[in-house]
């Protein structure tokens, strides 16, 4: 007879952030691969609320601690508690006495920058969000990017913008074109996080900048769901927030059998870059083909063709062709197939969609 003893585990995160949703799928991946006799407490909407979480009767708690309010609150708790959250140049940003497992945040903008690089640029900036207590893994990441500026002898040049909100977002999106239109090009943008590049992103189609070719951007996050809203895919860096859980995990399982836990916080690299168009600099000279880029890359899924991107620019069709064999020794048409091809390869790859429905998605005209 099985006399394993179940232990409640509360999780306290809010899982309508990419980070806290991969951090608790790395969390149920620690405890699907290992048995472990856990019954797991999850408000139903997902969301974290800290009311008598001091009263918790259960066996433990892991918890994001990037807001201080969930740190205080649980600082009255008498159950182990491992905690998640950014981690911090300063080690005393740490809370005292509790595992810590962090996202690298100095790592993550090494390796926006270094892509960037990569792809030709000489000039960056930071959009962020602006700071708060509970933004203190955002104000992180600026203090990674101005080390970064610092090294090579450049200004960092950061922008928060505001909070965005139905009344507000006028103010907002016009405030991030005035930003962007001030920017020497073509410039190269690490965004704090997918949402605010999506952001970005509508500004520079509304403000007519051609992305990447003037405004290169890149985000934090590899959000499915805020790539799927963007007209042109975003490029993110892979935060390694399932492996943050596993991890997290596993020193909450060492607690529970009287393992004293690491003095020291782990730090989780990121996974890496998942790489799309808004960040695939290439040097373009002539204005006609960044602005017929600029609108494929919005378009081409649709159904577009070459005499419509003509009109866009306004030229002819083959004075369009004719400067694009020039600069990209390729025609209208073979630009527009490429990112089509490049959508339905996504399509097929993500593997969320039957081969019809990626192929209609990516403006191809048959599944053959």
């Amino acid at each position: 007879m099985d006399t394993t003893k179940v232990q409640r585990i509360a999780l306290l995160f809010n899982a309508n952030k990419i980070f806290d949703y991969e951090v608790i799928a790395g969390i149920a991946a620690y405890f699907g691969s290992t048995g472990a006799a856990w019954d797991i407490f999850l408000e139903e909407d997902f969301r974290l609320r800290l009311a008598g979480i001091e009263h918790w009767q259960g066996d433990g708690v892991i918890a994001n601690f990037d807001d201080p309010a969930v740190a205080e609150a649980l600082s009255r708790c008498s159950v182990p508690v491992v905690a998640i959250g950014g981690s911090y140049a300063d080690p005393s940003n740490y809370p005292a006495g509790v595992p810590y497992v962090a996202t690298d945040n100095i790592k993550l903008i090494e390796l926006a920058h270094q892509h960037l690089i990569d792809v030709g640029l000489q000039r960056f900036a930071m959009f962020s969000v602006p700071a708060t207590a509970e933004n203190r893994w955002a104000q992180e990441r600026e203090n990674a990017f101005r080390s970064l500026m610092q090294g090579d002898r450049l200004e960092a040049e950061i922008f928060r913008g505001c909070e965005t909100s139905v009344h507000s977002w006028d103010e907002a999106v016009q405030g991030q074109i005035d930003w962007l239109r001030r920017l020497p090009k073509p410039v190269g943008i690490i965004a704090v996080t997918d949402a605010r590049a999506r952001q970005l992103i509508q500004a520079c189609i509304i403000a007519n900048i051609e992305v990447p070719e003037q405004v290169a951007i890149i985000g934090i996050d590899n959000d499915p769901l805020v790539r799927r809203l963007t007209r042109i895919p975003l490029s993110s860096v892979i935060q390694g927030a399932q492996d943050i859980g596993r991890a997290a995990a596993r020193l909450m399982g060492q607690m529970l059998h009287g393992v004293c836990p690491p003095q020291t916080p782990i730090v989780v690299p990121p996974a890496g870059i998942n790489v799309h168009a808004s960040s695939q600099y290439q040097l373009i000279k002539h204005p006609n083909v960044m602005r017929a880029r600029h609108f494929i890359r919005q378009y081409a899924c649709q159904g577009i063709r070459t005499e419509q991107v003509a009109q866009y620019v306004g030229v002819s069709r083959s004075t369009l062709d004719a400067v694009f064999r020039q600069e990209l020794g390729c025609s209208v048409r073979d630009v527009i197939l490429s990112f089509r091809l490049s959508a339905a390869r996504a399509g097929l790859d993500s593997g969320d969609c039957s081969k019809a429905d990626v192929a209609l998605n990516s403006g191809v005209t048959s599944i053959q």
